[in-house]
């Protein structure tokens, strides 16, 4: 039985899958988005969504942890063109962000073999899904205050019946 194993381990040994999910997380920081099937997407963004928190501005205050912190994602990544991106471009767009840094999208089967396919791409990236949404306001309601809405008043429409 597999109670409590939550690794998918893809068809390889570990040093293949490590191997296969650092290449992918500098490829997707190199170029916001990759195709793949959606079982390495989904492998993929359970590697890559700490080491994109541990690049955040908040969790590097000191020089120590900022150094710290770069090296254990170099220890992931293996590859310091791609934790330069991560610290300096990708860690100023998701300063913000609470968590969920990744978004897949599913693109159908693939010709050769009919695998799933999906997008998974860095979610601030993407300026198409963000251009449409305006910033959400940042104001809480009571639970007990009873929040009135207010509808502003419908204007009539005028009818031109002069013009007949």
């Amino acid at each position: 039985m597999r109670h409590g194993k939550k690794v998918n381990h893809l068809g390889r040994k570990a040093a293949h899958r490590k191997a296969m999910l650092a290449n992918m997380a500098c490829s997707l920081i190199e170029y916001k988005r990759i195709n793949t099937t959606v079982a390495k997407a989904k492998a993929l963004k359970q590697f890559v969504e700490p080491l994109i928190t541990k690049s955040k501005a908040e969790n590097n205050q000191s020089a120590d942890k900022g150094t710290h912190n770069r090296r254990i994602v170099f220890k992931y990544l293996r590859n310091k063109y791609a934790v330069a991106e991560l610290f300096s471009a990708v860690s100023e767009k998701v300063g913000d962000r609470p968590g969920g840094y990744t978004r897949i999208i599913k693109l159908g089967n693939r010709l050769g073999d009919n695998a799933d396919m999906a997008m998974i791409e860095l979610v601030d990236f993407n300026e198409l899904y963000n251009a449409d949404k305006p910033k959400k306001k940042t104001t809480r309601r009571s639970r007990r205050g009873g929040s009135k809405t207010v509808t502003p008043p419908v204007a009539d429409k005028k009818t031109d019946d002069s013009e007949e």
